[in-house]
């Protein structure tokens, strides 16, 4: 990034290339639909070039890129009213297990999936940030403009109240927390 702000654009292709499915990936759970992701991920991207010159080797380039991505996506909703989330666009890894495994891990994925988007959007963006970026509780704070330990509290919270979502989503259904404590990284 330091030689892209000095000038050198042409190291855009591989910052491009290092970050941008992290990008997406946080813009996609943050927005729930990929094609807004998509439209985002290009627009940091073009903010990252524009902005360059505020680039300060302070800290790390994710977070400065995240803190951009933030900025883009209050933008990018606020150009486009309200927009309502939809489930359909986030992507989760998952492991080769069997048939059975398979179904109970996407129906609790897909649970979780429902009440992550149910989350208020700073309460979803702490764990999407801490769990599934897997960002340090100091990039965090710093990204954000709070304490180490404010994070810790809130992201705590956060998944807290995302258990009761998904509790409360599984209704009749059995939802096994301690197996998808194992299968699931955001339980």
């Amino acid at each position: 990034m330091l030689a892209v702000r000095d000038g050198d654009v042409g190291k855009l292709g591989p910052l491009f290339e290092r970050h941008h499915m992290a990008l997406f990936d946080y813009l996609s759970r943050m927005t729930g639909d990929r094609t807004s992701a998509e439209d985002l991920m290009q627009d940091v991207f073009v903010r990252i070039l524009k902005y360059r010159g505020t680039f300060r080797n302070e800290g790390r380039f994710e977070t400065w890129m995240f803190h951009i991505a933030r900025n883009a996506r209050a933008d990018y909703f606020e150009r486009r009213a309200a927009v309502e989330l939809q489930d359909n666009g986030i992507d989760a890894a998952t492991d080769a297990p069997g048939p059975a495994q398979l179904v109970e891990r996407d129906e609790q994925t897909l649970l979780v999936r429902r009440a992550l988007l149910q989350l208020r959007e700073d309460k979803r963006e702490l764990i999407i940030l801490a769990r599934y970026r897997g960002l340090r509780r100091e990039a965090i704070a710093e990204l954000l403009g709070i304490d180490v330990g404010t994070v810790n509290v809130r992201v705590h919270r956060a998944l807290k109240e995302l258990r009761e979502i998904v509790m409360t989503l599984a209704g009749d259904q059995s939802w096994n927390a301690r197996t998808a404590r194992r299968s699931l990284p955001i339980i």
